[in-house]
């Protein structure tokens, strides 16, 4: 699984920063992980937009930033619609150039837990080339996008949590933001399907 690991991750300086956009649900988690364990200097970010889950999120970022001793930025933009659960047009683009606004001049690299698998058109290889051509006229300083499993699929980057006790109990992925998670939306389905068939 590691050989898999989009290795654009080794360019970073090792004197710059990587700045991981924490949503507070488990791709995000595993991708703060995933940093911090190679020895990179790590902030994290977290970016209300109005998604139903927003208070939630927070939460568990703010749980996740504390687990792991990071720093956590929080930015809030507010749009003109509450947005609903499923797919979001533009949403990871947003976060990436919000992030590139509101990072410290130290960080190198804005990093995304976003995995292969799935419908969503800005969680493919194709997306990260075309979002890393846009970041690359913005110099200097040169700032790249890291998506390290990019090439992964939702059950491999839930095995590395596993693999790598990832705090999976202070996470949250329920896309309608209820106390409780729903057990419908897409992220709440994936979820347990993951468990299930790890039993």
């Amino acid at each position: 699984m590691m050989s898999d690991v989009d290795m654009s991750i080794l360019k970073v300086a090792k004197t710059t920063e990587v700045l991981v956009l924490l949503s507070g649900g488990l791709d995000s988690a595993c991708c703060l992980d995933f940093y911090l364990d190679l020895g990179k200097s790590v902030e994290a970010m977290h970016i209300s937009y109005g998604q139903a889950a927003e208070s939630q999120e927070l939460i568990a970022a703010e749980r996740l930033s504390a687990y792991y001793s990071v720093r956590l930025q929080k930015v809030s933009w507010r749009g003109l619609k509450q947005k609903a659960d499923g797919i979001i047009l533009g949403r990871n683009a947003f976060l990436v150039f919000a992030a590139l606004m509101e990072k410290p001049d130290s960080v190198g690299t804005i990093a995304l837990g976003i995995h292969s698998g799935t419908e969503y058109s800005d969680c493919t290889q194709d997306f990260v080339r075309r979002i890393s051509d846009l970041l690359s006229i913005y110099v200097p300083p040169r700032v790249i996008i890291g998506t390290p499993f990019i090439k992964w699929s939702k059950g491999d980057v839930f095995a590395y949590a596993r693999s790598r006790k990832v705090p999976m109990d202070q996470t949250y992925s329920c896309e309608r933001g209820g106390n409780i998670p729903c057990g419908s939306c897409i992220s709440c389905v994936d979820i347990r399907n993951l468990i299930a068939n790890a039993l």
